[in-house]
């Protein structure tokens, strides 16, 4: 795999923070067990040396990721996070025809440590997600999630529940997009096998507010990376 080169995801920068437009299957952090993998937190230490990553997003998820440059400016974001005052918006796209408004889910959810988690009334952390139609597609629906807490897998399991799986997903029964599913005609090579157009799940952390050290609002957008803006091109062209 091709590393990104950091000065190329940033999104937003001044002497507290930098915030960068986090590619799929680029973990945020160290993993457990510790590959040795370029990740986030690494690219951004070979940049400025004191970075903290504010955040975490899962690996194959895209999006924009907080980056604190001294540990002031990670003590405020963190505060913010705990607080919740952190304004976070991920865009998905959903195997089938939904349309959300303004749906409240507030189900717990209990992380077992083993990379799996499950909603759990009894013993679970309080989880709560906002989702919202962004659009209509004939065969999948492109959703706008707002999680209000931070647990792990939140915005996946919470559609899960609602049978709105994201597609790609298959921990939460979500399926790959082919683009013979959508173009009729379409017609492969003899001995070609079809890829998916996208090889990961599609969410994608697509906006982010928070406040600076100076009290001001940062307001961040990240753009979609090329297989997520491809699927919802090929959307828009055949399945509209």
């Amino acid at each position: 795999m091709k590393y990104p080169n950091f000065k190329d995801l940033i999104l937003f920068e001044n002497d507290d923070y930098v915030v960068v437009n986090k590619p799929p299957f680029v973990a945020s952090l160290d993993e457990r067990g510790g590959s040795g993998e370029v990740n986030i937190l690494r690219l951004a230490k070979q940049y400025t040396a004191d970075a903290q990553v504010c955040h975490r997003l899962d690996k194959e998820t895209s999006g924009a990721i907080i980056i604190a440059k001294t540990p002031e400016a990670y003590r405020n974001v963190a505060m913010q996070f705990e607080k919740r005052k952190v304004n976070k918006t991920y865009h998905a796209v959903v195997d089938g025809q939904f349309t959300f408004k303004e749906l409240f889910i507030d189900l717990p959810i209990l992380n077992d440590g083993n990379k799996s988690v499950t909603i759990d009334r009894k013993e679970g952390k309080r989880a709560e997600t906002i989702f919202n139609t962004l659009k209509h597609y004939r065969h999948y629906t492109l959703v706008e999630c707002k999680p209000i807490t931070g647990r792990m897998h939140q915005i996946r399991i919470h559609l899960a529940t609602q049978r709105a799986a994201i597609a790609g997903d298959d921990m939460y029964r979500g399926k790959p997009v082919y683009l013979s599913s959508l173009k009729k005609g379409y017609r492969l090579a003899k001995d070609e096998e079809e890829q998916p157009i996208m090889k990961r799940f599609a969410l994608h952390a697509r906006h982010l507010v928070f406040k600076g050290l100076n009290g001001q609002d940062i307001v961040i957008e990240a753009p979609y990376p090329k297989d997520f803006a491809t699927l919802i091109k090929l959307l828009d062209k055949f399945d509209a």
